[in-house]
């Protein structure tokens, strides 16, 4: 494997690609929530996690194919989907959730984390990328 020049990894180091626990994505709308609803709450995301130095690489996106009930966030590994997140919604999510490692129940839409299957064959370790 050809060795990445000094910019990518600087890019790599910066994103949390190198030390992420998890992946954060948010769905900004445009059809399950009003744009500026979103960038809201992304503005918060982006945020809070450097203000907590969390270990998280966020993602933003412009839709989820799910047109309703949003902002969607979901969180991976763990593979939980969050509706309507607010920036207040999001800071409940942080102190529970990415700090304290109890998801909140009450707004989880949806739980499927990825590569579940793959872990319980033993198979996980040796996927290639």
């Amino acid at each position: 494997m050809k060795a990445l020049d000094t910019k990518v990894l600087k890019a790599l180091k910066k994103a949390r690609v190198t030390d992420a626990r998890r992946h954060l994505l948010l769905c900004l709308g445009p059809d399950c929530c009003a744009p500026e609803a979103g960038q809201a709450t992304w503005e918060y995301i982006k945020q809070r996690t450097k203000e907590l130095d969390l270990p998280v690489m966020r993602t933003k996106a412009l839709c989820f194919r799910l047109c309703h009930s949003g902002p969607w966030l979901v969180v991976y590994p763990e593979g939980i989907w969050y509706a309507k997140v607010t920036p207040k919604r999001f800071e409940r999510i942080v102190q529970e959730h990415l700090l304290g490692g109890k998801p909140v129940t009450k707004w989880i839409a949806a739980c499927n984390p990825l590569g579940a299957s793959l872990q319980t064959k033993g198979l996980r370790d040796n996927r290639t990328t």
